[in-house]
C-alpha cells in the first residue's frame, strides 16, 4: 500500500490546480486521499476517513475576494478539467482517519473548517462514489464551463449524462 500512497502523493504534489486526489480517482480501489495545504504544498493521507460530526447545516460555501463582493465558492475537480459548481457543504466537521507511521496505522482525529473541510468531504463523496457534478445536479447548484477566461453557464445534467 505505501507504493499506492506514493503514486497519489506524487500525482497531487505535481498538480497545479489539485487541493486534493482520492486513490478512486487514479484507479486505486482503496479507501484513502490527500489533501494538499494550499500555503505549504504538503500533501496529507487520510486512510480510511470518515466525518464523525457535522457542525451548523450544509450550505453553499462562499468566498470573500478582496476588493469584490461575497460570490459563491465554485467546487471544481481533476476528474473534471474546466467544469465548476456550487456544491451544499458542512463547513465545520470533526473527522477520523488512519495515517502510516513507522510501518503500523494510527488513528487521527481533528476538527476541519472552511476550505479543509470542503476539500475533504469532495474527497471523501470520491471514495463513496460520488461525483461533485451528481452534488451539483441533485441541489440544483450553479454549474459552469471554464472557456478562456469566461465562466460559461453549462449544462450539468448533459455532464452528468456522459455528454460534456
Amino acid at each position: 500500500m505505501l507504493a499506492q500512497v506514493d503514486k497519489l502523493k506524487k500525482i497531487l504534489e505535481t498538480s497545479e490546480n489539485g487541493a486534493g486526489l482520492a486513490a478512486t480517482q487514479i484507479g486505486l480501489n482503496k479507501r484513502f486521499f490527500g489533501l494538499k495545504d494550499v500555503k505549504t504544498k504538503n500533501v496529507y493521507i487520510f486512510i480510511n476517513p470518515e466525518i464523525n460530526v457535522t457542525f451548523g447545516e450544509k450550505v453553499y460555501p462562499m468566498i470573500k475576494i478582496e476588493g469584490k463582493e461575497e460570490e459563491n465558492f465554485l467546487e471544481g475537480c481533476l476528474s473534471f478539467p474546466d467544469y465548476y459548481g456550487t456544491v451544499k457543504r458542512f463547513l465545520n466537521i470533526s473527522v477520523c482517519w488512519q495515517e502510516i507511521e513507522e510501518g503500523r496505522l494510527i488513528n487521527k482525529t481533528k476538527e476541519l473548517s472552511g476550505f479543509e473541510a470542503i476539500v475533504f468531504q469532495h474527497e471523501l463523496d470520491h471514495l463513496n462514489g460520488i461525483l461533485f457534478v451528481d452534488r451539483v445536479f441533485e441541489e440544483g447548484g450553479k454549474f459552469y464551463k471554464s472557456v478562456g477566461e469566461e465562466m460559461k453557464v453549462w449544462n450539468v445534467k448533459a455532464v452528468v449524462e456522459g455528454k460534456l
